[in-house]
């Protein structure tokens, strides 16, 4: 029987799956809030593929709350990356391109912006603070310190590909069918 509650669903958001079933998002994972999701569906823009053992009640209506929902229309998702703090960081994997630390990071310019290198992806790395302050406006010769990887233009499936190593804290159920994280598979 699902829970009665009278209190706002809060914390239960919806899992949004591409029309293909796929999310829309790993990292961050595509979820919507309670109140977007009951309106998406009363609007008849997306299907329920899960719900919640929990009701929500309007005067006229009650329903079990999604918990997964799919979108009637494909979302197609080859346009370019935003250019972000946030994109670069999920492209290096939250790690100093030079070192591998995972703390205190900021980004770096490759070739200096004093040496006439340019803020793009293919000039920026996640760096530590230690690694960025010993590179300096130093060229990477000058500096003693190596990449442990090049930077680049990453697209879509790339950063979605990478973001499938970070799941986050809380996963419900009912939305692992369609999560695949390196999770061991039964035999």
């Amino acid at each position: 029987m699902a829970e009665i509650i009278t209190t706002p669903p809060n914390g239960r958001p919806a899992l949004v799956l591409n029309a293909d079933f796929r999310p829309l998002s790993y990292y961050p994972l595509s979820l919507w809030p309670w109140q977007e999701v009951i309106k998406a569906v009363f609007l008849d823009r997306v299907d329920i593929v899960a719900e919640y053992d929990y009701v929500v009640r309007s005067p006229s209506r009650e329903m079990r709350l999604p918990s997964v929902i799919a979108l009637r229309d494909f979302v197609r998702q080859d346009r370019s990356p935003a250019f972000t703090r946030f994109n670069v960081f999920l492209r290096d994997g939250f790690k100093c391109a030079y070192c591998g630390a995972q703390d205190n990071l900021t980004f770096d310019h490759v070739v200096p912006r004093s040496k006439g290198g340019r803020t793009t992806w293919d000039n920026i790395v996640t760096a530590c603070s230690p690694c960025n302050l010993a590179k300096g406006g130093k060229l990477l010769r000058e500096s003693g310190l190596d990449l442990q990887h090049r930077p680049f233009r990453p697209n879509n499936f790339q950063l979605q590909d990478i973001g499938r190593k970070f799941p986050p804290n809380y996963l419900h159920d009912t939305w692992m069918d369609y999560l695949y994280w390196d999770v061991e598979l039964e035999g």
